[in-house]
C-alpha cells in the first residue's frame, strides 16, 4: 500500500464575487450620498401653518340595501329614491372619490336596483359596486 509522502494544497476560496458585492455597494452609498447632498443645496423656503390639524379620513363605501319589495336603506336609515339622490350628492360634493356597494335582495326585480344605479349616476357617483355571493349552482 502506498503511503503519501507530500500533502495536497489547500483549497483556494474565491474572493472575486465578494469584492464585486462590496464595490457595487461603494458605488451605491457614494451616489446615495451625493443625492442628499444636492438636497440640501437647494435654496427654498419651505412656507409655515399655524395649525396642522389632520385631513379627515376618506369616508368608507356607503351600502345601500334594496330590498325585495322596493325598499331602500342607506347606511341602515330607511330612505326614498330622491332622498338617496340628494343624500348622495351631498356625500359627493364633501369627498369626490365617494364610492357605494349596493346589496339587493336576489329575489327581487331588478327595476329597484336600476334605479338605484340611476340615483347613484344622478348624483355624480362613480365608484358603484354590487353585492354578491359565490355560489357553486346557477339557477
Amino acid at each position: 500500500m502506498p503511503l503519501k509522502t507530500h500533502q495536497d494544497d489547500m483549497p483556494a476560496v474565491n474572493l472575486t464575487p465578494m469584492i464585486d458585492i462590496v464595490f457595487q455597494l461603494i458605488i451605491f452609498f457614494m451616489v446615495g450620498a451625493r443625492f442628499t447632498e444636492l438636497e440640501k443645496k437647494v435654496d427654498l423656503s419651505v412656507p409655515e401653518v399655524g395649525s396642522t390639524a389632520q385631513l379627515p379620513p376618506a369616508p368608507e363605501k356607503r351600502v345601500i340595501n334594496v330590498y325585495r319589495d322596493g325598499r331602500l336603506e342607506l347606511n341602515k336609515q330607511p330612505v326614498t329614491i330622491e332622498q338617496l339622490t340628494t343624500e348622495l350628492a351631498d356625500a359627493q360634493q364633501n369627498f369626490a372619490e365617494l364610492g357605494v356597494v349596493i346589496r339587493a335582495d336576489a329575489d327581487g326585480p331588478f327595476q329597484h336596483v336600476a334605479a338605484v344605479l340611476a340615483a347613484c349616476r344622478q348624483a355624480g357617483v362613480t365608484d358603484t359596486g354590487i353585492s354578491v355571493r359565490p355560489g357553486t349552482k346557477l339557477r
